[in-house]
């Protein structure tokens, strides 16, 4: 381990990536905290304490510049929620699923096509945000004139709006400069920038919580080492879960003797997109709920809103650990076709030993993907639901638990994308050294 960080130390081109990514990087964090022009600041501040969790997802995924409604408060999220509708869409319209199978060309269509959409979905999130937090009062910044304000407020919306699609716009070429000049994925690496930044308040809560207040008690230096350690270890497992593959051994008819090639299908192919978009459809209705300021309904339909789609009810608990296991098996699908690969060993000439060539080898791969998406689907049920369990465990309140987080969507993200950083920047420090040899 020390030989490859010694050698990715001493690689001038990849430090130098990384120095680039580190700017890039404070030049996102620097923006987060400017706000938006003509935005009373105070009110978002009134509304997140009434909002659904939908709304402290987006606020996790910007780095808390949602909080501050910052010109970056969406980040680079309507990128990301663009990317899946796209994927989605290329089951259903052959055209988007031409321009995939068509190259870096096609791919460049479809990219241009998904940076319009997210766009579009920024300035659209920001207008329904401007909205919904106007209906706790006033959103526009007490300097203005009452009569403009009232004559001009939806003019001074759109213009806040377009604020924000923008900001999104410039994620998006932040992003983009970190994947062609940087280290990683930039939309990923976005993402984990502002995901990180709530670390060090989950520790300083922990550390408020149970050792800075004067009723310390030897107990709580126990819970809050036990918490400590528990975070640790479900990281470990994370780690664990996200590099195991299972590989299925590849035969090749023209070469003779054992063949090392073989096919790696990854325990967890769906990633957390199954995650993020449970968490998406439970968490539209209760946002909703804030934006028409019904959140204290006690009857009726907002009521029932309430108990069917909060996952900390029992019914919405069954709803979402069903719509995970469901978007795990459709992701999976989508993202490993048997029949693509099935096509692909026939095309190679290769063959799985003891399957035949054709719909038995696309049969066989079906039924060992679903016996692996069986185990993935159950790996991303526990770990979506522990937050909530160790919530209730830990006798955590509403403000506590959206600071500590023991797994969830989050930490799966980290760790998927700083696995994925590390392999790129390792295999790029490897190229640098062998290109040297040539010169």
């Amino acid at each position: 381990m020390w030989l490859r960080i010694k050698r990715i130390l001493s690689n001038k081109t990849v430090m130098l990536r990384l120095a680039f990514t580190l700017m890039i990087l404070l030049v996102f964090r620097v923006l987060s905290h400017i706000t938006v022009p003509l935005f009373d600041a105070e009110s978002i501040k009134r509304f997140m304490t009434t909002s659904g969790s939908f709304v402290a997802i987006l606020n996790n995924f910007s780095g808390q510049a949602l909080e501050r409604f910052s010109i970056m408060a969406l980040g680079i999220s309507p990128y990301i929620t663009a990317s899946i509708a796209i994927q989605l869409l290329q089951m259903v319209i052959p055209r988007f699923k031409e321009w995939s199978e068509q190259g870096q060309s096609g791919k460049a269509q479809l990219n241009k096509i998904t940076r319009y959409i997210a766009i579009g979905l920024a300035f659209l999130q920001g207008f329904a945000l401007i909205l919904g937090i106007s209906v706790n009062g006033s959103v526009i910044s007490a300097d203005i004139e009452p009569a403009l304000i009232t004559q001009y407020r939806y003019v001074f919306y759109i213009y806040m709006s377009i604020i924000i699609a923008a900001g999104t716009a410039l994620a998006i070429w932040f992003g983009d400069l970190i994947t062609k000049k940087g280290i990683g994925n930039g939309t990923s690496i976005l993402i984990v920038a502002g995901i990180v930044t709530s670390l060090p308040i989950m520790m300083t809560t922990l550390w408020s919580k149970y050792i800075a207040t004067d009723m310390r008690t030897g107990w709580d230096i126990v819970w809050f080492v036990f918490i400590l350690l528990l975070y640790f270890g479900i990281l470990f497992g994370v780690v664990y879960m996200q590099i195991a593959t299972r590989k299925i051994p590849v035969q090749y008819a023209n070469r003779q003797g054992k063949s090392d090639s073989n096919i790696p299908m990854k325990i967890n192919s769906a990633g957390v997109i199954p995650v993020i978009f449970a968490q998406t459809i439970l968490s539209i209705p209760l946002t909703v709920v804030g934006f028409t300021n019904s959140g204290d309904a006690t009857g009726g339909f907002m009521r029932w809103l309430q108990t069917a789609f909060n996952y900390q009810e029992p019914i919405g608990f069954i709803l979402y650990v069903g719509l995970i296991v469901v978007f795990t098996f459709f992701y999976s699908f989508l993202m490993v076709n048997p029949e693509k690969i099935s096509n692909n060993l026939s095309k190679s000439n290769a063959y799985i030993p003891g399957v035949r060539p054709g719909q038995d080898t696309q049969d066989y791969v079906a039924k060992l993907l679903f016996k692996i998406t069986v185990i993935g689907s159950a790996y991303l049920v526990v770990l979506a639901v522990l937050p909530i369990i160790t919530s209730i465990v830990f006798g955590f309140n509403d403000t506590e638990a959206q600071a500590i987080t023991l797994g969830g969507t989050s930490l799966l993200i980290i760790v998927g994308v700083a696995i994925q950083t590390t392999q790129q920047v390792e295999s790029d420090a490897s190229q640098t050294e062998y290109s040297g040899i040539f010169k």
